[in-house]
């Protein structure tokens, strides 16, 4: 469905420390990063798309984040949200919501959410009971 999703941010190497210790957790691996733009880029395993990309703007303006947007991770199982939830927060995400389930959306939504060091609202999911 998608190609990619870039999210801006304002220090390169700080957000790269966050989302590399994130996204492997979710079975994502680093696809490229080229510090002279500033720019990497991760994806699933086997597959060049969909991207999940952090950027300087190419703008050359201060990253902002949107309001109520939001970039949905999907995990394999809670045990895989929780995890991830803890590395965020270990790497300086604050928490926009503990894992749990959240039946509002179905019965086995689990989900954690949090912001990342430039405040930009995540989340990681899984849609299954396990």
């Amino acid at each position: 469905m998608f190609s990619h999703v870039t999210v801006g941010v304002s220090d390169f190497e700080t957000s790269f420390a966050f989302y590399n210790r994130l996204l492997p957790l979710l079975g994502l691996e680093l696809k490229f990063r080229e510090d002279d733009r500033p720019w990497a880029g991760w994806k699933t395993p086997g597959a060049d798309r969909p991207l999940f990309v952090i950027n300087a703007p190419f703008d050359g303006k201060a990253a902002s984040i949107g309001n109520g947007s939001m970039t949905a991770f999907l995990a394999s199982s809670r045990a895989q949200v929780d995890a991830a939830y803890e590395a965020a927060l270990a790497e300086g995400a604050v928490s926009e919501g503990e894992p749990g389930l959240r039946p509002e959306y179905h019965p086995d939504y689990y989900g954690a959410y949090f912001r990342d060091p430039d405040g930009n609202k995540l989340c990681v999911c899984t849609h299954g009971i396990s």
